[in-house]
Formats: structure tokens, C-alpha cells, sequence
């Protein structure tokens, strides 16, 4: 008879795509970051690869925008996921995240997507370098790991400004004190805080403190996130060591690194001087069915750049192949696309690209 006090549930995995989802906590982490908990109205199964990111779809002073955030949150808590959030002084969402969004609120995420993920890359020895609130796709590997009892060796070396900006600080050392094989290092630039007492490293991430803490840095899987000059600095200590970087994974889908734009800068530079000897039967046609608007491009142009010219707006937040927002279906026709895993084989597979990636190879029809 005990069968009788259970009701069935229909619950959902989660895929990639577009999903409304109500938010049902807001953590205050550190002064100024905030960790936003999510769920659905209906049962559903947040399973992610731990490191990957969502795309927020929000509207704010009526103007649509996207913004991709790191799941902080672990898939061994399947039923709902965060993100953590840091205030920027000129931070557009993030302001408007920390003061409008609240218990109860929906709203609609892309994803999950990210190819900066622990599952991907499997190693038995693993060394995590964060940098402020970069920590948060690092904490989702530690939490996937600490709860589902992996045999992982993890060495955890965290910068942070002062010692009352440790984000989760107090949940790390619970986590790295009942496990032998977890090892947490913190390093502040600095101690400015009133009566603030600090012991552990001081300044800013240097070689010698990479080798005090942890010796056989060189032999590990190294998973790195924070500002782009944190990062550069990690991988000049690892280049100058001979440290193999195919060992080494970075999330960088914030600002846009520094390498990149120069890159774009000279890609600009030289498509401005070929257009000038381009023929016109070189273009290509990218025909939209939606609308029924077709536009002739040069070849190199993306579907997005396309889509602009005719002032169709396909929702972008990365612009790098990252997020999956700029997901369209190909209707006609064959694209190059050099995505940084915004998109899945089996979305490939049925038809789908990203806009913001995709150069015609020929004529297009794209549904959108």
C-alpha cells in the first residue's frame, strides 16, 4: 500500500535551448557578489558538464540584452542551478542584477553550453587557478567532484583582492578539509580590511608561490579562469617552464581577450584593403526565410554580419562561438564555422549553426 503515497512525476533532462526558469534564492557571497539560485515551475533535471555557462536573456530600461555566466552550482544538485555574480562599477547587467532581480522573478537562460568542463578533459591530477570571481566554473568542478567522491589529486590555488573577497571561502575549507587528496591555497593582493587578520600568501600569483604551493604544478591537468591579465600571467609561467598547453583549458567568454581584438583589428584592417579588388560575382547570397530578405556578402563575412546588414537582430551575447545564443537553423547551402563549443554535434547534425561563426561557403538560406 506504501505505493499509494506517491504521485508520479514527469521530470525533464535539460538540453541546450531556451528555457524559463524563477529564481528561488539570492546568497550574498562578499560585499559587492551576489549567487542567484534558479529552478523551473515544472520538474526538471539540471544535468551540465561542471565549468559550463548559461546565457541570461533579459530586458533592462527596454532595451533586449545577453549576458553569459559560469554555473557555479554542481549537477550532483540536479533540480536547480546558480550563478555568481560580481558588481561592477559600470557592469550594465550585473548592476541590475544585484539590485532588481529577486526571489521569484523569471526569466529565460540559453544553454548549457562550454567546452570548459572537467568531463572533457579527464585527468587524475588537477590544478585550478582562479582569479576573483573567475573561481565560480572552478567551484562547480570542486563541489561535482567533493560530492560524488572522486579519486581526483586537486590542487586549488585562489587570488583574490583581500581576505573578506574569498568567494565561498568558508565552504572550501570545509570541502578541502575532509578530503586528503584536496589541497586549497589563497592568495591576497592585499589586507584592507580593519582588524582583518591574514597569514597565508600575500601579492599577486608569482612562479615561486606556484612552486611553494604546489611542487608538481608541471605534471597536472591546469584549469584557469579570471581577468584576462590573470590569465596571461599564468601562461607565461607555464610557457617559460615548458609546460605542455595542451594540458592547459581557460574560460575566457568575458571581455574579449586582449590577443583577439588585436587579431580582429587586422583581419578588419586587411579586408578593408581587399574589398577594394573584390570582384562582385565573388560575393555570396545569405537569403533569410523568415522575412523573405536576401543580402549579398564578401567572402569571410559571418550569417550575422549578413543578418545586420538587413536589419535582422539574431540575439548575440559571446560573439566567439561560445554562449550558443546566435543559434540558427540552415535551411540551404554549407558554412565554415569556427565555434568555441556553443553548439553540440547533434545540434550540427540537425541542421543548426551559430550566426556569429558561420562563413558562407557558397549561397545560404537560413531560417530565421
Amino acid at each position: 500500500m506504501t505505493m499509494n503515497f506517491f504521485n508520479p512525476v514527469t521530470t525533464q533532462t535539460w538540453t541546450n535551448g531556451r528555457h524559463r526558469v524563477r529564481c528561488v534564492k539570492v546568497i550574498q557571497e562578499t560585499l559587492d557578489v551576489r549567487t542567484f539560485c534558479f529552478m523551473a515551475e515544472q520538474p526538471v533535471l539540471f544535468f551540465f558538464k561542471p565549468g559550463q555557462f548559461v546565457t541570461l536573456e533579459l530586458e533592462i530600461d527596454g532595451e533586449p540584452i545577453m549576458r553569459s555566466y559560469t554555473i557555479s552550482s554542481s549537477p550532483s544538485i540536479p533540480y536547480s542551478f546558480s550563478i555568481t555574480v560580481k558588481r561592477l562599477p559600470d557592469g550594465k547587467v550585473s548592476n541590475w542584477l544585484h539590485d532588481n532581480l529577486k526571489v521569484g522573478d523569471e526569466l529565460a537562460v540559453h544553454g548549457p553550453v562550454g567546452d570548459f568542463n572537467v568531463i572533457d578533459h579527464p585527468a587524475d591530477k588537477v590544478l585550478f587557478l582562479s582569479g576573483g570571481v573567475g573561481i565560480t566554473p572552478l567551484m562547480s568542478m570542486t563541489r561535482w567532484f567533493f560530492d560524488t567522491n572522486a579519486n581526483i589529486d586537486v590542487e586549488f590555488v585562489h587570488s583574490a583582492r583581500s581576505p573578506g573577497d574569498v568567494i565561498y571561502h568558508r565552504e572550501l575549507v570545509h570541502m578541502f578539509s575532509r578530503i586528503p587528496e584536496f589541497k586549497l591555497h589563497v592568495v591576497c593582493e592585499n589586507k584592507s580590511d580593519v582588524g582583518e587578520a591574514w597569514t597565508g600568501y600575500r601579492g599577486f600569483l608569482t612562479q615561486a608561490m606556484l612552486e611553494l604551493m604546489v611542487p608538481d604544478y608541471l605534471e597536472r591537468e591546469i584549469f584557469c579562469c579570471g581577468p584576462t591579465p590573470y590569465m596571461n600571467a599564468v601562461k607565461k609561467i607555464l610557457r617559460s617552464n615548458g609546460f605542455d598547453m595542451a594540458h592547459y583549458h581557460q574560460e575566457s567568454f568575458g571581455a574579449t581577450p586582449l590577443d583577439v581584438r588585436e587579431d580582429v583589428r587586422e583581419l578588419a584592417e586587411q579586408a578593408e584593403a581587399e574589398a577594394e579588388d573584390l570582384d562582385y560575382s565573388d560575393m555570396v547570397q545569405v537569403e533569410f526565410t523568415g522575412t523573405g530578405k536576401s543580402v549579398r556578402i564578401q567572402p569571410g563575412e559571418t550569417v550575422h554580419a549578413a543578418a545586420s546588414k538587413l536589419g535582422l537582430h539574431i540575439p548575440k551575447a559571446c560573439g566567439m562561438g561560445i554562449c550558443g545564443t546566435c543559434r540558427v537553423g540552415l535551411k540551404a547551402g554549407e558554412v565554415e564555422m569556427d565555434h568555441n563549443g556553443g553548439i553540440t554535434d547533434e545540434d550540427i547534425a540537425e541542421g543548426y549553426i551559430l550566426s556569429c561563426c558561420s562563413r558562407p561557403k557558397g549561397d545560404l538560406v537560413v531560417d530565421y
